[in-house]
């Protein structure tokens, strides 16, 4: 058993159903690499909600309906049996389950109030579950309502020893647990959880509402026998938990909704070059206290707001892309959100660092930046700029030595320094063309999204460098790794020239709009007779080839979408159009294959090569496998993005940041574009 320890602490609108889509994890609290709980079954109530990892980190939540209870979310307490689940509907923003019985109806809502447009609302570490019942039988009923928090969401392993609290926040009370070692940014890499800081349970300010710190088991039983909780606390447990309990209340046809709030404090995020660094929230000095009672005080006008939010944009993915299209983007909004960290660097700079979710636990990884970008190029340039500017720096440390830009900037949370390949050491195993190439390109797209060329002036000398590098390097690349290293190396790689050679026009984009026109001349010139050379080295009849010296291969040229995103127009269109017929003859059951070497793919560039389709009709048929992929899938984790065409399971990867892809064909419309680019807000330092 656990040694515990109790600390007293001074104050401190439901979118339309679509039930045919089965999401293969379902998010609930989805904030950062840490604090991250998802359902990964069919029902709510079927199993244990989980850490995208996959290790359990219990949420149970039960109903009594005029003395009976029922199991709302959880696989325990077994006693109660579990509320039928009629749908599931995953929207940008919030996760809405519903249930029904012979007496009432229940509306689960998880709303995480993830705001591109907001950043502080962003960086804001607070989800609301709220629970709407309802009479369905026409008669009034009692019914009480019961949530508890598993201690295992505030460490890694769940024997680490533990301290649990209250805090009373004005007449708010407050449920608190947090390990009891607190080794402040100790362990980094890919299977870990935070050991670090405290996780809050908050209720609403509404009468009726009990809390304890007890045994699970305990505390569940009681509930479900006589619908109270213990009201004392015992946190001296093997399984404790922090529980709340809504006293009976009366339901008849009119909605009752009541709601709680759970939150988490790291208090420091990240260690960006051997310093400390804290949360975008606490910048000012904010502490747990004031984003509390500031979430309770905008529960209903930031509830109305993410409704709306997720109304406008799921129309604007249905218009682009279909149905199928808006399933697939709105699950991966929350997603590419939940592997990233906002933070604000010493003097108040917004930095923004993606963790490569079981790829290799990488912090600041170019190539993850990479396909990731659209939906951060869409709804929030600077924070792409937030994103870049930490590996820019670091590329302009003397300790980095090559012509071309790094991979990474460490292990997550610690951003100390490229880890991959031969680190800063050696030029092995390193990525040159790929990622000199992405940031190239990135630059250009962020100067494009923000209608100036400022942060590519302020980082020159290193543009120039590694445009130098593809110039000499690009055109027909060595034997190097590309983003799809699990491939291996590949020299006289086609689609990885493809971003060379858009790099360079990008480049020279760049030199216009900062006044280096006679580079710019060069660059544009030097870019074109690539392109022309390209499409003689890499036909292949009726499509292009997968290397340069491989006849009868072939890829994904998803590289090429930004030759019309950034309007270079360097290749003629029939190599689109081309590649595009030739595809539609070569995709599997959930699919189109990466290359003609294996049956597995990638779902990012899925929707960019898709981007590059003429009609919704053509981009609908690349789409409509991979949403087959999601909905049939046997692997129960967060989208991956690299699985079988043929099987739909997980080769690799899942819950990362590069799912923000799929929102390039949104990016792909100017005038959406523009219009979710308007509202864009800066981050600001103070």
């Amino acid at each position: 058993m656990k040694r515990l320890f109790l600390l007293l602490i001074p104050a401190l609108v439901p979118a339309q159903q679509q039930p045919s889509f089965r999401p293969p994890a379902v998010p609930l609290v989805v904030h950062d690499p840490y604090f991250s709980i998802w359902s990964m079954s069919d029902r709510l109530n079927a199993d244990a909600t989980r850490h995208w990892t996959g290790h359990p980190r219990e949420l149970v939540s039960l109903i009594r309906v005029d003395g009976t209870a029922y199991r709302l979310m959880g696989a325990e307490p077994r006693e109660a049996p579990a509320l039928q689940q009629t749908s599931v509907e995953v929207l940008p923003t919030r996760t809405i389950y519903r249930f029904t019985a012979p007496k009432v109806a229940v509306e689960m809502t998880w709303t995480t109030p993830a705001l591109l447009d907001d950043p502080d609302l962003l960086s804001r570490p607070i989800t609301y579950l709220t629970w709407r019942v309802s009479s369905s039988d026409g008669r009034q009923h009692d019914i009480a309502l019961y949530l508890d928090a598993s201690y295992d969401l505030a460490v890694n392993t769940d024997d680490e020893p533990v301290t649990f609290g209250r805090v009373q926040i004005g007449d708010l009370p407050v449920l608190r647990v947090g390990s009891q070692e607190q080794p402040v940014l100790k362990k980094q890499g890919d299977d870990v959880r935070i050991d670090w800081g405290h996780f809050y349970l908050a209720p609403d300010r509404a009468a009726g509402v009990h809390l304890a710190i007890r045994d699970a088991d305990e505390t569940r039983a009681a509930f479900v026998k006589n619908g109270h909780i213990p009201d004392f606390d015992n946190p001296d447990e093997s399984t404790p938990v922090l529980a709340m309990e809504i006293d009976p209340q009366p339901v008849g046809a009119a909605p009752v909704s009541r709601y709680a709030m759970l939150a988490y404090d790291d208090v420091w995020s990240i260690e960006y070059f051997q310093r400390r660094v804290r949360p975008w929230w606490r910048r000012n000095g904010a502490g747990v206290a004031d984003i509390l009672r500031a979430a309770s005080r905008d529960y209903a006008a930031l509830t109305d707001r993410c409704a709306r939010f997720d109304e406008e944009l799921t129309a604007d993915l249905r218009s682009a892309g279909g149905e199928k299209y808006a399933h697939l983007a709105s699950l991966a909004y929350r997603q590419a959100l939940g592997a990233q960290k906002l933070v604000a660097d010493a003097d108040g700079t917004a930095l923004y660092f993606p963790k490569e979710d079981f790829s290799n636990g990488c912090i600041g990884t170019v190539d993850v930046i990479y396909p990731g970008a659209p939906m951060l190029l869409l709804f929030a340039p600077k924070l792409l700029e937030a994103e870049l500017r930490p590996v820019f720096d670091y590329a302009a440390m003397p300790r980095w030595k090559f012509p071309f830009a790094p991979h990474d900037l460490g292990t997550y949370p610690k951003a100390d320094g490229q880890v991959y390949g031969g680190g800063e050491r050696t030029e092995e195993d390193q990525m040159p063309v790929e990622e000199s190439g992405n940031l190239l390109i990135l630059t250009a797209a962020l100067a494009r999204a923000e209608g100036n060329a400022a942060f590519a002036a302020k980082y020159w000398p290193l543009l120039e460098k590694w445009a130098a590098y593809l110039k000499e390097k690009g055109l027909d690349p060595e034997n190097q790794l590309s983003t799809d290293d699990f491939a291996g190396h590949l020299a006289h790689n086609a689609n990885l020239s493809i971003k060379a050679i858009d790099a360079l026009g990008a480049f020279a984009q760049l030199c216009d709009l900062t006044g280096h026109r006679a580079e710019a001349t060069r660059y544009r010139t030097l870019a074109e007779q690539y392109a022309r050379r390209w499409t003689e080295l890499a036909a292949d009849g009726d499509h292009y080839k997968l290397a340069f010296d491989k006849p009868g291969t072939w890829s994904q040229k998803y590289n090429l979408v930004w030759d019309r995103l950034l309007g270079l127009n360097l290749f003629p269109p029939d190599v689109a159009r081309r590649e595009l017929a030739f595809y539609a003859t070569h995709q599997k059951t959930y699919g189109l294959p990466l290359d003609n070497r294996k049956d597995y793919t990638k779902l990012d560039w899925i929707f960019w090569t898709a981007t590059l389709a003429d009609s919704k009709a053509e981009f609908e048929s690349l789409i409509d496998p991979a949403w087959r992929f999601a909905n049939e899938s046997p692997t129960r984790v967060p989208l991956t993005d690299f699985y079988s065409t043929t099987t739909a399971k997980k080769m690799g990867f899942q819950a990362r940041s590069v799912v923000g892809g799929l929102f390039i064909r949104l990016l792909a419309d100017p005038e959406v574009a523009r219009k979710w680019q308007s509202r864009a807000t800066a981050p600001r330092s103070q």
